[in-house]
Formats: structure tokens, C-alpha cells, sequence
């Protein structure tokens, strides 16, 4: 049996006694958290099986940590070379696509790079470099930060000099200083679209290129490695998310009228 079929099964029985009152420990990306899709999906999961969600919301660099550490039974994050890696070294089994968005670049409305003409992204972050205008980095190893960096060495620049802002927080904190600075920042669409009526000034400089397709994916820690991981349940959360019911909430949550993530195993 194949693992996506078993897990749809999982996700058919509901609720789990020998489950109910336990507790799943996620390490997940800001952006799932900072968007409100938590809120949404976690509530019904509880209620559906019983089981209640910790949440530690960071960068994907830091979230695989933390399950290569054993310190989270499930990983729900966006930087596929790393996930792979994770898989691979054994530190996470049962890796599944679950939903994906794209980045965008946005920045001052007055478009001082002419970001707004650029054909690439790599071309966008080139007019960036040249014009020398304000540039948020989150800096922090996340999803976002390594599609970030790649995107800069497709464009052939190491950004660094007093336009650059590395900052080394979440994608919130980022796209709120870049508003503070009038800077372009590199963000996924979901946290974008539930924080940009707080952030003035700001708007899309860039967006549709295939580059920035941004694929989540859900990884149980191995209980080989983590012998106290909460496998069962992790399995649990897997199964909801890509199950029906979890894959209609996503379908489902918009903000404004606009739909942030995209479910990738039911229409």
C-alpha cells in the first residue's frame, strides 16, 4: 500500500481514541503562521482527532534543526534541496506535498529600480544591485532566505554594502521594516496578502516567474532517530492536511477575497 493511499485512510477514520489528549509538536515556517493558516487548519484538527498542536513557527533552516534534534515530532516547511537532504540523512520520513503559493518581490510604489519592467527575477534583483536601492533580507536560513540567496547567484551578485538589510527574523518582521525603509523584500504570497493593509507604501514590484514557485511539504521525524517522537500523531497531522478535509480548509482560506495557498493533492 502506498503511503499516500494509507494516510488518506488515516485521514478517513478521524477521530483516534488511544490519541485524544496527546500533543503533536509542529515546526513550521513563519509564513504558514504569520498568514493565519494555522489558525484555521490546527482548531479543526484538534477537534477532528483529539489531539492539540505546539507550534514553533520559525525558518525552515531552523525547523529541520529542530527535528534533526529531535526536539518536534513533524515538520511543515518550503526549501526542497534541504527537506531532500533531511530526508535522506534519515532524520525525516514520509515527505508529502501538501499546498504551495509563489514568492513575490514588492517595494516602494514609486519603484525606484524600475523593478516593475524586469523580465526575471534575477533581472528584478539585478536592477535592485544597480540602482543601490533598500533591499530586506530575513536572513535567517528560512524557505524564504535560501530561495532568496539562489536567486541572487542566478543573478551573478553577492548583495552586501549599507543597501542590503539582513535582519535575521520572520517574514512579518521583514516585510514590516521593509515599509519602515521604503525597501523591496522577497515574500511569500500568503503572509503578503494578510499583512499588506498594515504596511503602507508598499506594493507587487514583481511577480509570475516560474523561479518563484514555492512548494510546502509536511515530514514526520523518523522515530528510528527520535524514539520519543510522536510519530502516530504526526502521521495524524499528515494525513489531515492531505486528506479532504485539510485540503478543502486550504483551498478555502483567503484573505480579502484572495485565496494564499493552493492545495496540491485535491482540487
Amino acid at each position: 500500500m502506498s503511503i499516500r493511499i494509507l494516510i488518506l485512510l488515516i485521514a478517513l477514520w478521524g477521530l483516534d481514541a488511544a490519541l485524544a489528549g496527546e500533543r503533536l509538536r509542529l515546526a513550521t515556517t513563519t509564513s504558514t503562521d504569520n498568514s493565519g493558516l494555522l489558525a484555521r487548519l490546527n482548531p479543526a484538527f484538534t477537534e477532528r482527532t483529539g489531539i492539540a498542536v505546539d507550534v514553533i513557527a520559525v525558518g525552515t533552516g531552523k525547523a529541520l534543526r529542530l527535528g534533526q534534534n529531535c526536539d518536534v515530532d513533524v515538520v511543515l516547511v518550503h526549501a526542497p534541496a534541504a527537506e531532500k537532504a533531511f530526508v535522506e540523512a534519515g532524520y525525516g520520513i514520509n515527505r508529502l506535498a501538501v499546498m504551495h503559493n509563489d514568492f513575490l518581490i514588492v517595494g516602494p510604489e514609486a519603484d525606484p529600480a524600475g523593478v516593475r519592467q524586469a523580465k526575471s527575477a534575477t533581472e528584478a534583483l539585478q536592477k535592485i544591485a544597480r540602482a543601490g536601492a533598500p533591499f530586506v533580507s530575513r536572513g535567517d536560513d528560512s524557505g524564504t532566505h535560501k530561495k532568496e540567496r539562489y536567486l541572487w547567484r542566478q543573478a551573478g551578485i553577492e548583495p552586501e554594502g549599507n543597501w542590503y538589510y539582513a535582519i535575521g527574523q520572520g517574514m512579518g518582521a521583514a516585510l514590516t521594516f521593509a515599509a519602515e525603509k521604503r525597501a523591496y523584500v522577497l515574500t511569500d504570497r500568503g503572509t503578503w496578502l494578510a499583512m499588506r493593509a498594515k504596511l503602507p507604501g508598499l506594493s507587487v514590484a514583481f511577480e509570475g516567474d516560474p523561479a518563484l514557485y514555492n512548494p510546502y511539504h509536511i515530514i514526520a521525524v523518523n522515530p528510528k532517530r527520535c524514539p520519543h517522537a510522536n510519530f502516530d500523531a504526526a502521521m495524524r497531522y499528515a494525513a489531515f492536511l492531505t486528506g479532504p478535509v485539510g485540503q478543502r480548509l486550504i483551498g478555502e482560506f483567503k484573505v480579502a477575497g484572495e485565496q494564499l495557498f493552493l492545495p496540491d493533492v485535491l482540487p
